[in-house]
């Protein structure tokens, strides 16, 4: 357990390192790719319920993202995890500066729960999880908290779980234990991944 643990930093600490060499313009081109092939996905365009997600350190950006799924006029949910144990619930954001506020530290924002309403996860027709580092076979490696690990079996068997990711987060192998959850498609800003 130790040792994967290892190999899971080494490959966080290598990714984090890729991205860096990026310069802003370089990345903004990427991510204008990954956007591109977002727009263009059949899953996604067909979708009405989109679970996604608020960018983290070394996720793909979401905030123009999250700013067009609204101009479709798709129902949009983010999910508010749980910090004292397991556990989350989904929440319709219908606007983006007033559903979404400051969590438990400022770089962190979550659904205001309080003004939000609660979604139950059946009603998910296509998922977007973040992460750190993928493989080819949807394999990922997030934060380290387990949230979407979590996540993942609780949602419906027909739910697509997709990945937005820089090529250079996709590496050859990643280690995973009984616990890790994969995606089934990786959308990159070269190419659309199907787990094999």
């Amino acid at each position: 357990m130790e040792d994967i643990k290892k190999k899971k930093l080494f490959l966080r600490t290598d990714v984090e390192v890729r991205l860096k060499k990026l310069t802003p313009f370089e990345a903004s081109q990427k991510l204008r790719k990954i956007e591109d092939r977002l727009f263009d996905f059949a899953n996604f365009m067909e979708a009405k319920t989109v679970l996604f997600y608020l960018a983290e350190i070394g996720s793909v950006a979401t905030e123009n993202i999250l700013k067009q799924l609204l101009l479709l006029e798709k129902t949009l949910v983010l999910p508010l995890f749980r910090e004292e144990k397991p556990g989350v619930k989904l929440f319709k954001i219908e606007t983006l500066n007033r559903d979404i506020i400051e969590g438990s530290q400022p770089e962190i924002k979550i659904p205001n729960a309080s003004r939000c309403k609660e979604l139950p996860v059946e009603m998910i027709d296509i998922a977007f999880i973040p992460g750190i580092v993928f493989d080819e076979k949807g394999n990922r490696i997030g934060q380290g908290l387990g949230r979407y690990d979590y996540l993942i079996p609780r949602l419906p068997l027909t739910t697509r779980k997709v990945a937005l990711a820089f090529e250079e987060q996709v590496v050859s192998q990643v280690i995973t234990d009984s616990f890790d959850k994969a995606v089934d498609i990786i959308i990159t800003d070269q190419r659309i991944l199907y787990k094999i």
